[in-house]
């Protein structure tokens, strides 16, 4: 039986990598990955942001935003920490390529693997993609979201 890799948010494994120090659990997500080889990263630990980190939110846009210099990455006493976040990105994709992975799983809501919301400095939660899921996305890497029904999730995954 051949596997495939799958990149998936860390925290969603369990790893103590958000940015207050927690993580995000999902056993739904863990209990279906015996069918892949999966590889967890953190991308705002990959961009060299320490645990924990002042939480960050995206200013003027979204990730694809972020990734043409149209858009920041700030946290919340205003500094800038776009550098972080793209390299960050860059590493995950980095990551995928090497393990050839063609899909991944991300925490939903943040402003690096956010892949239907994410966190806009004006306030509030908005639909868009954070800085990583932007990337990847760009180079044709599936990304989907750890939030909904595991089945859909799986029965999409399946498809793609």
């Amino acid at each position: 039986m051949t596997y495939e890799s799958v990149l998936v948010s860390a925290c969603l494994l369990g790893v103590s990598c958000r940015y207050d120090g927690s993580q995000a659990w999902c056993p739904e997500v863990f209990d279906e990955l015996w069918r892949s080889h999966f590889i967890p990263v953190c991308p705002e630990q990959l961009g060299g942001l320490g645990t924990p980190r002042p939480p960050a939110v995206l200013d003027g846009g979204g990730g694809a935003d972020v990734l043409e210099g149209k858009a920041r990455v700030l946290t919340g006493e205003g500094e800038d920490v776009t550098p972080a976040f793209l390299k960050g990105a860059e590493e995950a994709l980095r990551l995928a390529r090497l393990a050839k992975a063609k899909k991944a799983i991300l925490k939903d809501r943040s402003p690096s693997c956010g892949c239907r919301n994410i966190h806009l400095r004006e306030g509030g939660i908005s639909p868009g993609v954070g800085v990583t899921a932007a990337l990847l996305a760009k180079n044709g890497i599936q990304v989907f979201s750890e939030e909904g029904d595991p089945l859909i999730l799986w029965e999409e995954m399946d498809k793609g």
